[in-house]
């Protein structure tokens, strides 16, 4: 699977942002997805995923109740909406493939990385 990360952008605290991934390959409908993000000198950390169908989605603790990941198998795309944004949201945002169905929270879990989007949050 080969993905490619969009939406990033420069955004004022409290706003919203929208990141899509599109993905290539056959295999996309029967894999489960996540996002990550590095910030500069941290390592990059789990952010959400959500399995091949859509119907289980796991969000790290910062981010639940004002992000929203989600997929449209159809067109091979997965989403990430973001709501009410914090200066410490700003990083590199990367959209990965899992190996199975079913989602890891770790890096290692997941085979495939996008190129990687920037999401800045000015305070």
């Amino acid at each position: 699977v080969q993905l490619q990360a969009s939406g990033g952008g420069l955004v004022q605290a409290g706003g919203s942002l929208r990141l899509s991934c599109a993905a290539s390959g056959r295999t996309f409908s029967s894999i489960a997805m996540g996002w990550f993000r590095q910030a500069p000198g941290k390592e990059r950390e789990f952010v959400a995923t959500i399995n091949w169908s859509g119907g289980l989605r796991n969000y790290d603790d910062s981010v639940r109740n004002r992000f929203t990941i989600s997929r449209d198998n159809a067109k091979n795309t997965v989403l990430l909406q973001m709501n009410s944004l914090k200066s410490e949201d700003t990083a590199v945002y990367y959209c990965a493939a899992g190996r199975t169905r079913l989602a890891g929270r770790t890096p290692d879990d997941f085979g495939s990385w996008g190129q990687g989007t920037q999401v800045t949050v000015s305070s």
